[in-house]
């Protein structure tokens, strides 16, 4: 088999890999079920670089998919520049920052979007 011919292969393997992943979490998304969950800030140490928000999962006692959310972190990223979120988070009358969440069969929680929590209701946040 000629070198150009193995290195198609190779490529379209990769490339199977990648959209295989993607094609699950889209899957996961449509068919596992969605909850809003309180969340906190927690420092991570970790090696990437980039904008994100460093979230720990935080549920009220008795909430749905306690068990599956409580104490679990995530992290959630957002575009370059401020946000609504970096001017918001912090002060003394900051609104509850929630997020919503996938909860696969297995592993742990996959966040979606971010929302504030003002008078008992969500409101989602544009952060495009």
């Amino acid at each position: 088999m000629k070198s150009l011919y193995k290195g198609i292969l190779l490529g379209a393997l990769q490339c199977g890999l990648v959209l295989s992943l993607a094609g699950k979490l889209i899957y996961d998304r449509a068919t596992c079920p969605h909850v809003w969950v309180r969340t906190m800030p927690y420092d991570p140490m970790l090696p990437i670089r980039g904008r994100y928000l460093s979230l720990a999962l935080a549920p009220d006692a008795g909430a749905r998919y306690f068990e599956r959310t409580n104490r679990e972190r995530v992290v959630y990223f957002v575009t370059e520049g401020a946000t609504e979120v970096d001017s918001r988070r912090s002060g003394p009358h900051a609104d509850e920052l929630w997020a919503e969440v996938t909860i696969p069969r297995k592993g742990p929680p996959r966040p979606i979007r971010l929302g504030w929590k003002r008078n008992g209701l969500i409101q989602p946040i544009d952060l495009k």
